[in-house]
């Protein structure tokens, strides 16, 4: 990929039509972002606030945007492609090379080519997908500001796993600032990007230092692909959440904790909020309890369904603020239903899918959206981040 100007970058894998991921970076940079930004507005409706009340959207960057590096492994033994699979029936899934793929940060893109060399030094087959032979199923790859990495294998077998265990020594030395290397079992044919179980074969856990907060990711935990525009939807929510000035509030689907974190300080005498965190993982919860600690910042987190612990909870005692972030299936109904019908004063709403969210925001008319913002997450195609802050309506 070359960089013709700072808001339309030529890539040579799309021109050659070899990979199209990036549908849109042929539009400058500029235009992806108005456009966007007019159809989430358009998307959520009346659902959504008035055009005013709508701030200016948070740009996610042209080239090098991206902290995460997910590869299919293909190509041969000896000579592995890390990249996409070309499954069409003519290609018979062909491995397609994308190590100069420039949406990834400089560092992810001076290790793909170490990580390449490695797994042909073990000599094992990448994984066929028609054949459903072969090994090397996935590489994952996440940087830290820091520069440091957590690198994954994701494989076939437990022989596998051996093969690479007894090789670490030469990734250590080829690959230093991989401090998590860990490798996840997937024996099943299925087009997931990765098992249930995972073997850490050194370090714990990677980084992520975002000024006033670190956060601690282990190798299954979910993190926002885009580190600059995570902080700036921290620092939104962090915003809204002072200005609201809640006693009290809940982080649902709080992953390794960023929200709750961000927002629990209250910034005045009165210390800290009243602050829970609930996440379904488990190895998520442990990650944010280590962050809070860290921190010094009192947050509750304990691992569980947040539906589950919101309709277990009376909807007098909800607290002042509860903040969600979904995955793309949105909160659902049932989660809708109990907010609207709660003493919550506000919601703070971050969507990966603003149609799952206008659907959640039609079950909720007595929580009204006042202000919204567009955080380009993902630059080059018609994926957007959308963050809502709901207040509710006075009962006349």
């Amino acid at each position: 990929m070359v960089t013709v100007d700072a808001q339309t970058p030529e890539c040579r894998y799309f021109v050659a039509d070899l990979c199209r991921s990036c549908a849109l970076i042929e539009t400058p940079y500029a235009v992806q972002l108005r456009d966007k930004d007019h159809a989430c507005q358009a998307m959520l409706g009346t659902h959504g606030p008035a055009a005013e009340a709508w701030l200016p959207p948070v740009a996610g960057g042209v080239t090098e945007f991206r902290n995460r590096a997910k590869l299919a492994v293909g190509g041969e033994v000896g000579a592995v492609t890390l990249g996409i699979l070309d499954l069409s029936r003519e290609a018979n899934g062909r491995g397609i090379d994308l190590t100069d793929c420039l949406i990834h940060q400089p560092g992810l893109q001076r290790a793909i080519p170490r990580i390449a060399e490695f797994l042909n030094s073990t000599k094992l087959a990448p994984y066929s997908v028609p054949n459903r032979k072969g090994e090397l199923k996935y590489a994952h790859l996440t940087e830290a500001p820091s520069g440091d990495l957590m690198v994954r294998f994701v494989v076939r077998s437990s022989g596998a796993l051996d093969r690479i265990r007894a090789l670490m020594p030469e990734l250590r030395e080829q690959l230093p600032q991989a401090t998590v290397i860990s490798v996840n079992l997937l024996p099943e044919h299925k087009a997931v990007l990765e098992g249930e179980h995972e073997e850490l074969l050194y370090g714990s856990s990677l980084a992520m230092d975002l000024g006033s907060v670190s956060l601690h990711l282990q190798p299954q935990s979910f993190f926002q692909t885009n580190t600059k525009v995570a902080q700036s939807l921290y620092a939104q929510a962090a915003e809204w959440t002072a200005q609201l000035n809640p006693a009290s509030l809940w982080d649902l689907y709080c992953g390794v904790g960023g929200f709750a974190l961000f927002c629990a300080d209250a910034g005045d005498e009165s210390g800290m909020r009243d602050a829970v965190g609930i996440e379904v993982s488990e190895a998520a919860i442990r990650s944010a309890t280590r962050s809070a600690s860290d921190a010094s910042i009192p947050v509750r987190f304990q691992a569980g369904d947040a539906t589950a612990f919101a309709l277990e909870s009376s909807p007098e005692s909800a607290p002042e603020l509860v903040i969600v972030n979904p995955p793309r299936r949105g909160i659902g109904a049932e989660l809708a239903d109990w907010l609207e019908g709660s003493a919550t004063r506000s919601v703070i709403y971050s969507s990966c899918n603003p149609k799952s969210l206008a659907q959640d925001l039609a079950r909720m008319p007595s929580l009204r959206a006042v202000k919204a913002r567009l955080f380009d997450m993902f630059p080059h195609t018609g994926h957007a981040e959308v963050m809502v802050l709901l207040e509710r309506v006075a009962s006349e």
